[in-house]
């Protein structure tokens, strides 16, 4: 366990003194010495209480503003924000754990055939309705256990290794690391769903078990789609978490 944020900034510690100053503010606000909507002391005082210059000050303000820990309001001063559940941001760092340990991690390629664009993919791709198109299902598994199942329809182009580059495990991975894509932009979106026959007896769970839909398009750098598609996680496999408002230094560590 950490020891207690001081309330006092050590000169001798190599931590910076605003570094310091903002692990005590934020310690006071997790404590609820100051509560949400509660006004920080000013610049001057709070130079007085820990002997610091108003530059140093400034700079907290200036990070805490820029974490959402507070809020500063010309000509009246600086005040805890409130909760706001609204804002929160989810992460997406279990799925990406799903291929992180690329050892334990496997694709299985169940079909790949081009096909002719139905009015749907299409659209999606912005291309016209007839367009030859890559159709790829596969199987991820992680430590021998099926967690993903995979469909996606990838803009056809013969002059582009894209379907040797989608097969591999490490191509999922770069997606969501940023690691070793051509791609541009993404969207994506989440949605409850339930496992159909097909999913079930591929993912192993039983058929209607509850499960995450992860449907995303990606594009090149000329803005154009090349990539639409989803995966279907089970919800056991997965958790998204986030956090509001302020912990202290002892919880964050």
């Amino acid at each position: 366990m950490s020891a207690k944020v001081a309330d006092t900034i050590d000169r001798d510690s190599y931590i910076p003194a605003y570094v310091q100053l903002a692990d005590i503010l934020r310690q006071q606000i997790a404590d609820g010495v100051f509560k949400p909507g509660d006004q920080l002391p000013s610049e001057a005082q709070l130079c007085r209480r820990y002997n610091v210059s108003p530059m140093t000050v400034r700079r907290v303000i200036n990070m805490l503003v820029d974490e959402g820990v507070v809020v500063a309001i010309q000509g009246r001063g600086t005040f805890v924000k409130p909760i706001e559940l609204g804002t929160a941001f989810f992460s997406l760092q279990d799925f990406q754990n799903l291929f992180t340990n690329q050892e334990e991690s496997r694709v299985k390629l169940l079909e790949t055939r081009i096909l002719s664009a139905d009015q749907r993919t299409a659209q999606k791709l912005e291309v016209e309705p007839g367009r030859r198109v890559v159709f790829i299902r596969r199987l991820i598994f992680q430590t021998g256990e099926p967690v993903l199942y995979h469909k996606e329809y990838l803009v056809y182009d013969p002059y582009r290794p894209l379907i040797e580059a989608e097969m591999e495990v490490t191509s999922l991975y770069g997606l969501f690391s940023g690691k070793g894509t051509n791609l541009k932009w993404g969207e994506l979106a989440i949605e409850a769903t339930v496992l159909t026959e097909e999913e079930a007896e591929l993912l192993k769970s039983p058929a209607g078990t509850a499960a995450f839909r992860l449907e995303h398009i990606f594009y090149d750098f000329e803005d154009h789609p090349v990539s639409w598609g989803w995966f279907i996680c089970p919800s056991n496999r997965l958790r998204f978490r986030t956090t509001v408002g302020v912990r202290g230094k002892e919880r964050r560590e």
